[in-house]
Formats: C-alpha cells, structure tokens, sequence
C-alpha cells in the first residue's frame, strides 16, 4: 500500500517537472495568481543595482592618483601615464559674492577646480549654503584661513585659530574637512606648517595669478595673459579669485586652454589626498 501511494505521487511531480523545463503554463490560473503574489520578483534586480552603487561609491571615494605636488615650484607632476599637459583650476576668496556663479560655469564646462574658502565669509546660513551648493557640484574644498592674515605677522595661537575654525567650520557645512591649504599671500611659518600637516592637509602656493592686477580686471584682458602668460607649462597650478571679472572670464580662461591642448587636473587625484 505505501509502495503504491509512493509511485503515485511521484509521476504526476516528474510530469510536471518536465513540463515546466518545457516552458508550459499551468492550466490552473489560480495557481498561477498565487505564485506571482508570493514570488519575491524584485529580488535579483534590487541585489544586482546595490552591487553597482557600491562599486560607484568605491571608485568615487578611491580615486587613482595621478598627479603629485612638486614643493620646489608648486606645479604637478604625472605619475606614470598620466598627461603630462596638464594644469590646475583655483578659486581663492571663496565663497565671498560669485563663487557660485563660477562653479556653476566650471560645472557646465566640466571642469574641475579647487574653491579656497575663507572663514569670514561664512558667517551666516545664506553663505554657508554656498558653500554646500559649491561642494555638492562637485569641487574640492581648500582653507584659505579664517581672517585672511598674514601669518608671519600673527602669534602662533592665532595661526592656529586661523587654520582649524575655518576647518571645523566647513566639516560642519559639508561633512569633511578640507583636503588642501593655502596661506594668504603664499606666507607660510614653520607653526603653520606643522598645523596643516597635522590636519592632514595638503599645503600649496601658485604657479601664477593676475587677476588682483589693475591691468588686468577686466575679462578680456585676463583671459589673454592667463591663457598666453609665459609661465603656463605643463603641471601649473593656476591662481584665481573670487571676483567679478574672474567670473565674466572664466569660460574664455578654460576654453583657451583646452585650445592650447591642456587638461584640467582634478584636484582628487592629486596624490596625498586619498
């Protein structure tokens, strides 16, 4: 009796195996609402999307670093394979009354650039949240110091002020510090150089700059000389500012650029960063 029950019930199971290797439907739509109902269907698809956004977040926050800091003239220098003809994009000022304007035209450009903020001109909500629309575009974020001073001519208490508020201000805007340093005016002291490095900052000058010129703040005139300067060589590191006629130039400064064949370094593939 239990051999029978047993030969039974396993030859309708294999039929039905086979007919659903075949591709066959059950003929029971009940059956089939039920198992559409139960069945997890976006199981597979949901696992596979994380997957990717994990490997996204990977490459985002581990950027390979193709570019490293020469201290002897503050330009950059390729490793290995990377582009040799290439410069840097910064923003120094930030972010006092056009930053994001210039962020938004570096953004449309696809241009990278590093904005050095300030901590004086994030004193209230309105200017602290341009500094989150600056960094939410894309832009790594340097400090330029709290009041702009001149270091050499401040007590080491206050260069120490001057270097951590603005960092601490700007972890609390946009949830990191920042990566990069510069000093006002290129003045740096051996104080203020033990801070940065302690901060895990990457210190830097400039290649060159115009745009504090009288000759040169109008935006004609600075493209020109920022394009055609002879002190454009491979690796420079570009000084800009905060300013009205900065921002008119902007475009005309990348575009021109692109034209002479350069690549615009980004700043998060700088070595020393990651």
């Amino acid at each position: 009796m239990n051999r029978l029950k047993f030969t039974t019930w396993m030859i309708p199971t294999a039929m039905l195996l086979a007919l659903s290797a075949c591709g066959v439907v059950d003929e029971n739509p009940e059956v089939e609402k039920e198992k559409e109902e139960t069945t997890p269907v976006s199981q597979v698809p949901v696992v596979e999307e994380v997957d990717e956004v994990v490997e996204e977040e990977v490459a985002i926050m581990e950027p390979e670093a193709l570019y490293q800091l020469n201290e002897a003239n503050w330009t950059f220098l390729p490793i290995e394979d990377a582009n040799p003809k290439a410069v840097l994009l910064t923003i120094d000022d930030a972010p006092e009354k056009y930053a994001v304007e210039m962020a938004k035209t570096l953004k449309e450009l696809n241009a990278p650039a590093i904005f050095f903020v300030n901590g004086h001109f994030l004193d209230t909500d309105e200017e602290k949240a341009n500094l989150k629309a600056i960094y939410d575009m894309g832009f790594s974020i340097g400090n330029h110091t709290q009041t702009h001073v001149n270091l050499k001519e401040t007590s080491e208490e206050q260069q120490k002020e001057e270097i951590l508020k603005v960092n601490e201000t700007v972890e609390q805007v946009i949830g990191e510090k920042p990566h990069f340093f510069r000093a006002p005016f290129g003045v740096n002291t051996d104080f203020s150089k033990s801070i940065v490095q302690q901060e895990g900052m990457l210190l830097m000058n400039w290649t060159y700059g115009y745009d504090w010129e009288k000759q040169y703040r109008d935006a004609e005139s600075l493209t020109d000389i920022m394009v055609n300067t002879e002190y454009l060589t491979d690796g420079a590191n570009l000084l800009m500012h905060d300013r009205e006629w900065t921002a008119e130039g902007l475009q005309g400064i990348v575009e021109g650029l692109r034209a002479k064949g350069y690549d615009l370094i980004d700043p998060k593939t700088i070595k020393g960063i990651q």
